[in-house]
């Protein structure tokens, strides 16, 4: 039988177990930050900021008055475009300059938003946090940066959780909408219908200045364009799970809304949702940090 009291027994027994818990952190920090450089050396990862192509070739195709859509084109190629018009219309102007200077200026967005997602999401955690949350998160930063990804722009509108921000990044790619089953949890009716408002605004925006490609991108959205880029989505394993997964992860969106966690549920299943979830989509996981403002 110990001669020590209960009380230090208990302290002694929390302390092991703080300690493991760092040391398994510090361990799995590791790992991830080690993961990044070894993703781009043991890959093809290709031309830097490669995926700016698909984004500069639809805004050069709507200039010279040619569809926006390819129902036939590759969905694993650089060039193919599955967005919502509003990033081609963006891209417009910007596809009648050199691309090498939308390049250069390409970078600078997304080295500036991606500047501006850490300035937030640190606001309110500790230092020590965000450097854990970084080192977890080194694959997915660095693939989303090495390849120019609009997830890093978007990623700065996911942190910042507004009805705007999230209906923008909604049309910039369809699935962070559904971060609005927070406020329908919530029975928020204040932010949720500020974000159906804005959903419509930005419709009507993009009817206007391109109805052909407005209209089409309904018709061209199937599940063909998953492609077989390597996936983590359940749609990988199963069509059939994959629905499971959205009925279920929509009700339990919905469910932890009102509790601590509600915001990362929210931010979580609108990021693992698509059918093709590709390793540098993990970059939204940054912005689940709790903020009562939302």
């Amino acid at each position: 039988m110990s001669s020590r009291p209960p009380r230090l027994r208990a302290t002694s027994a929390a302390g092991w177990r703080r300690a493991i818990g760092r040391s398994l952190l510090f361990t799995a920090c590791l790992l991830g930050a080690l993961a990044a450089p070894a993703a781009l050396l043991i890959t093809d990862p290709g031309e830097p900021l490669r995926d700016l192509h698909a984004y500069y070739d639809a805004g050069a195709r709507l200039n010279a008055g040619e569809p926006l859509y390819d129902p036939a084109g590759d969905p694993d190629g650089t060039t193919f475009y599955r967005y919502p018009p509003l990033v081609a219309i963006l891209f417009r102007p910007l596809a009648l300059l050199p691309y090498e200077l939308v390049r250069l200026l390409w970078a600078g967005l997304i080295a500036a938003t991606f500047a501006l997602t850490l300035r937030r999401v640190g606001a309110g955690a500790p230092g020590m946090r965000l450097v854990a949350a970084l080192a977890l998160l080194a694959m997915p930063i660095t693939l989303s940066l090495y390849v120019g990804q609009a997830q890093v722009p978007l990623t700065f509108l996911m942190a910042l959780g507004s009805p705007w921000a999230i209906a923008l990044a909604a049309n910039l790619k369809l699935f962070p909408g559904l971060v609005a089953l927070f406020w329908l949890g919530r029975r928020d009716r204040a932010r949720l219908g500020r974000f159906l408002l804005w959903m419509a605004g930005l419709g009507l925006v993009q009817l206007i200045l391109e109805p052909a490609g407005t209209l089409a991108y309904p018709g061209f959205l199937s599940l063909s364009q998953v492609g077989e880029a390597f996936d983590f989505s359940p749609y990988a394993i199963s069509p059939a799970l994959w629905i499971v997964f959205l009925v279920v992860g929509t009700g339990a969106t919905v469910a932890l809304a009102r509790g601590r966690w509600g915001w990362a549920a929210a931010v979580t299943f609108a990021t693992c949702a698509t059918p093709r979830l590709l390793v540098y989509l993990f970059i939204d996981r940054k912005s689940t940090r709790l903020n009562s403002s939302h």
